[in-house]
């Protein structure tokens, strides 16, 4: 069993139900984002579920020059902290080098490592050196034992929030897979592992100037990981996919996340060897 690691209301691992972490991939329009914000907490209450509040600032890893990257550190960093303020929802963002550790690490709950950062030892160190939670996303060129090797570094500069993400590993050209397996090996490290879905179902730079994805995997992938015994489930959501300015084709229609999440919070619960619904 995972150690736990709490964010605000929600905590993870120790065999305890899912947290779900959501939002759209990067932000967008200020209100627009305050309005998922407030949907997710409406149905994390409704299902009696953690949730953090996922949103990029900035997306440094774009396919193309002219992707959308979001409003940037400053802007970025101001409209989820009114969003932590107007929905007590703590927030999950991600950093890309040490000069924005500082100034993230005074606005959010969670300093999250991505995938293709996840070897960079000086910002991990910083990461960690703030007493954050931090989440590091597994690579997609890293084999789950890998990982170890994340959470040394980490742990070296004596922080032990430690969150470990799946998020796919590279398969081919323009392609991932998910071995499931990587989720127990993780979890073996001793902190609570989560599963990016959403991510999980990217097509890389499947689209010539953006990537592609497969949103109708992420439902049967969810159930599978939960059945495994994930700590966390990760979910890039928008209001309106076909529409939105980055990951657009693996995110969720927020109009059917209840559904789906009903259905994997019974098997996590079975899984857990607790009773669904208790």
């Amino acid at each position: 069993m995972t150690c736990e690691v709490k964010v605000d209301g929600s905590i993870f691992g120790g065999g305890r139900p899912l947290v779900l972490i959501a939002g759209p991939c990067v932000i967008e329009e200020e209100e627009l984002t305050l309005h998922i914000a407030s949907f997710l907490k409406d149905l994390a209450a409704d299902l009696g579920i953690g949730l953090v509040f996922k949103a990029s600032f900035d997306k440094a890893n774009r396919t193309s020059i002219r992707s959308f990257r979001g409003p940037g550190l400053e802007e970025g960093l101001r409209i989820l902290s009114r969003i932590k303020s107007e929905t007590s929802l703590p927030v999950l963002s991600d950093i890309h080098d040490i000069s924005q550790v500082e100034p993230a690490a005074e606005v959010l709950d969670i300093l999250q490592i991505p995938a293709f950062l996840s070897r960079q030892t000086d910002l991990l160190i910083a990461a960690a050196a703030t007493g954050k939670v931090v989440n590091v996303k597994k690579g997609q060129f890293l084999a789950p034992w890998d990982m170890k090797n994340a959470v040394g570094k980490i742990e070296e500069a004596g922080n032990r929030q430690i969150l470990l993400t799946e998020r796919g590993a590279s398969f081919g050209y323009n392609n991932l897979v998910v071995d499931m397996r990587s989720l127990v090996v993780m979890r073996q490290m001793g902190y609570p592992v989560i599963f990016d879905a959403t991510h999980s179902v990217q097509l890389p730079g499947g689209s010539g100037t953006s990537s592609g994805g497969q949103r109708q995997f992420v439902e049967p992938l969810s159930r599978a990981a939960a059945a495994v015994g994930i700590d966390g489930l990760f979910w890039e959501v928008h209001e309106d996919p076909g529409n939105a300015l980055c990951d657009g084709p693996n995110s969720l229609y927020l109009k059917d996340l209840k559904g789906m999440l009903e259905t994997i919070l019974a098997i996590d619960a079975l899984a857990k060897g607790a009773s669904p619904g208790s």
